[in-house]
């Protein structure tokens, strides 16, 4: 009998179908509205039945054989409303008519609406069943052949003895295979356009994560452009503000000054208060002279507007004027001031005269403001190459028995308009910038500021600057005033 021919036809067919399918798909399904796309995909199942039914083997001129109902198990696969599956089942059963109606058409119209339920109903056990896809399509398959079977032998028009001994025999094991075989193929089909899919996906959401990307990117460098700019135009300010403010404070300060010691013999009979006030007066001035300059260098240093000028230091010398400023201060505060220099240290060094003094001048007032009773003291000496430095180094050495900084806040004062405590520029005054200048000078001398300190012991603060040039030609180095492996200079009480 030819079924085994007409049947690997109707395969063929269906393949070809499911091909054009994907196409239309690809290129016409995907721009059109969902409802649209729904309605007509149950129209391309029922036609693949219909083609099938088409190239079928005529038995006779009432009876066809074909694969019709592999559309339907396809189906059930595919589709999660039962619904569609019966709609699709009595679809392919009456299209079954449009070949002639007689009792074989309506036989068929009777088993495909039958199997059309029973594919719902599997379908529906599909989405609950653990099992894996594999199982349950094979069970479907033999289920859905099977009960095909079953109906054909009893509403057929064929003799249920011919048919089950002379038909099923050939049909029923051709129409299991080709079932399973169409399934996998239209299993890979589908895994491959399902990567090919999820590849496309992986693509759009690539590119459109490179673009938001890039638009940050864009934002970003537009937002740092704005702020080095904003920085620039601050630190531009505060050099030519400082500045301009230098002129007419330096003439109040001259006058107040004039004031104060225009104290006479009459204005004293007479109780007159004006030289106090030049006093107060030129006080005043000189602690905003002190302001100004202090945020003018600290502007010039984030300009890179300041200079720093090479030239030998006569070390003895640095140390007389050290000692001479701070005399006055140590004798008022009746604090114990002392300097001291090692032997065997060179003459003089190559570098600022005036920025070292501008640091050491920063440390020592510091000391000196927060040391009620003991001593302040600066040692100069020389050290040699150890695990965090290499080469020789001078170190300006400033210890005091004041009142110590938490090891929390070593890393803070070196901010900014940061002090150790808030309370701390109530009760001695002072904006905190005494120390990011010294930092940044130090780095601009090729050196670095360490600090040793603990509540209640006082501190050492402790300048590095290179002996040789090759040293400063390496750059500038990091303060890192946590590290205390410097030895503590002097003794604490």
């Amino acid at each position: 009998m030819g079924f085994g021919k007409m049947f690997l036809l109707n395969l063929g067919l269906l393949i070809t179908v499911a091909y054009l399918v994907n196409v239309i798909y690809k290129y016409a399904f995907t721009k059109i509205s969902f409802k649209i796309n729904y309605f007509l995909s149950l129209a391309l199942f029922i036609f693949a039945g219909w083609v099938c039914m088409k190239f079928g083997f005529q038995l006779n001129k009432d009876v066809i054989f074909d694969l019709r109902v592999v559309p339907l198990i396809i189906a059930s696969g595919v589709y999660m409303q039962p619904l569609a599956l019966m709609v699709i089942g009595v679809g392919i059963g009456l299209a079954r008519l449009t070949f002639g109606v007689n009792d074989a058409a309506i036989a068929g119209l009777i088993n495909l609406s039958i199997l059309g339920v029973v594919c719902a109903g599997l379908s529906i056990w599909m989405r609950r069943s653990n099992y894996r896809l594999i199982v349950k399509g094979a069970i479907t398959i033999g289920i859905v052949n099977i009960l095909n079977t079953i109906n054909i032998a009893v509403f057929g028009v064929l003799p249920m003895k011919k048919y089950m001994l002379e038909i099923v025999p050939v049909t029923f094991p051709l129409t299991l295979v080709l079932s399973v075989v169409f399934a996998l193929i239209l299993w890979d089909f589908q895994i491959e356009r399902r990567q090919t899919l999820e590849l496309k996906y992986a693509n759009e959401l690539l590119r459109k994560q490179t673009e938001e990307l890039r638009t940050a990117k864009i934002a970003l460098e537009e937002r740092a452009n704005q702020l080095a700019l904003a920085s620039q135009y601050k630190s531009e300010f505060l050099a030519n503000m400082s500045h301009e403010l230098r002129t007419p404070l330096n003439g109040i300060i001259n006058l107040a000054q004039i004031i104060s010691e225009s104290e006479g013999g009459d204005e004293a009979a007479n109780g007159d208060d004006t030289p106090n006030y030049g006093t107060i007066i030129y006080k005043s001035g000189q602690d905003l002279l002190k302001l100004i300059n202090d945020i003018l260098d600290l502007s010039k240093v984030e300009a890179g507007r300041l200079e720093v000028v090479q030239e030998d230091v006569v070390i003895a010398e640095m140390a007389q004027m050290l000692d001479m400023h701070f005399e006055h201060a140590a004798d008022r505060k009746n604090v114990a001031f002392e300097i001291r220099i090692e032997e065997g240290l060179p003459c003089t060094i190559l570098s600022d005269a005036q920025r070292i003094g501008q640091i050491l001048r920063n440390l020592l007032s510091n000391a000196f403001k927060f040391t009620e009773k003991g001593q302040v003291k600066l040692e100069i000496r020389k050290t040699g190459a150890s695990d965090m430095m290499q080469g020789e180094w001078i170190v300006f050495a400033v210890t005091d028995t004041g009142i110590g900084i938490p090891e929390d806040k070593h890393t803070t004062i070196f901010e900014a308009f940061r002090q150790a405590d808030g309370s701390i520029s109530r009760k001695y005054g002072g904006t905190g910038l005494g120390l990011p200048i010294s930092r940044d000078l130090a780095r601009l001398l090729g050196g670095f500021i360490r600090l040793q300190s603990k509540v209640g012991l006082g501190s050492t603060f402790s300048l590095y600057l290179p002996l040789t040039s090759e040293m400063k030609e390496q750059g500038t180095r990091e303060i890192d005033p946590i590290k205390t492996d410097t030895v503590a200079l002097g003794s604490h009480s």
